[in-house]
């Protein structure tokens, strides 16, 4: 699949969010997923704002082990921080130079092996929801066009956000605190993730790649898939498909080839 393909496909996929088992942890996470693959950035995340000073990352849910040691401090400071403020896109900036008012996160980030920090904001016109933070450690920054395509996911995502059957109020305390209710299912999932990885004996990223898998394969929220993990110890059971009398006397009637 082409680059502009793949562009192409995530637009559609981060505006299928009319469905009856949306789930907004799962979307978000193949946000990010999409930014990893398309952009060629080392990680992605997502923040999300809740009505007071504090910020939360829901996606991705199974992140690297550098990407988790920088997390915490990116909610507190650095590029994606700015850009929720500012409602305006961080330009990709070399952490050797980062501002000064970044320097927890500089040296977090710093240490882990990033290079190179930008993000965009989750917006529609004067909301903001969040942003989302780009992240690699080669030697060059993500391009300002890619970050002009990581915009319009973001933008795209947003009004998906909005639009979606589970948030259906356009003003932006009564969407982040539905987001905020949707950001426990990530706890859960941590949890689900080590139960699993234990039962099955494989690492943390398999057992959450069975998780995901599982709950799109089978149309199950990733939280219900989760919380099965951790109350049985494994995956749940596809769901029955009921069939109908006629449709079953209607298979009995048909003739045999």
């Amino acid at each position: 699949m082409s680059r502009e393909d793949k562009i192409a496909q995530t637009f559609v996929e981060l505006a299928d969010t009319l469905v009856a088992d949306f789930d907004v942890i799962d979307f978000l996470q193949q946000l990010t997923v999409r930014c990893r693959d398309i952009f060629a950035v080392t990680d992605a995340a997502v923040v999300l704002a809740y009505p007071g000073p504090q910020m939360y990352s829901p996606a991705p849910c199974d992140p690297s082990p550098a990407l988790s040691k920088v997390l915490d401090v990116a909610l507190r400071e650095g590029p994606a921080v700015d850009a929720y403020r500012t409602a305006e896109a961080v330009t990709p900036g070399d952490l050797s130079h980062a501002p000064a008012d970044w320097e927890n996160f500089t040296a977090q980030a710093r240490g882990v092996g990033y290079t190179y920090a930008c993000a965009v904001p989750l917006r529609l016109r004067k909301e903001t929801l969040g942003s989302l933070l780009l992240l690699r450690a080669t030697d060059s920054p993500v391009p300002l066009d890619d970050l002009t395509v990581a915009q319009a996911f973001a933008d795209a995502a947003t009004i998906g956000l909005i639009h979606a059957r589970t948030l259906r109020h356009t003003d932006t305390d009564t969407v982040n605190e539905n987001l905020h209710s949707a950001l426990h299912s990530r706890i859960l999932i941590e949890q689900a993730k080590g139960f699993l990885a234990a039962g099955r004996d494989v690492s943390l990223e398999a057992a959450f790649d069975l998780m995901h898998e599982h709950a799109r394969c089978h149309h199950l929220m990733l939280s219900t898939v989760a919380q099965n993990a951790i109350d049985a110890g494994d995956l749940p059971r596809p769901p029955t498909v009921v069939r109908h009398p006629v449709e079953d006397a209607s298979a009995e009637d048909a003739p045999a080839e």
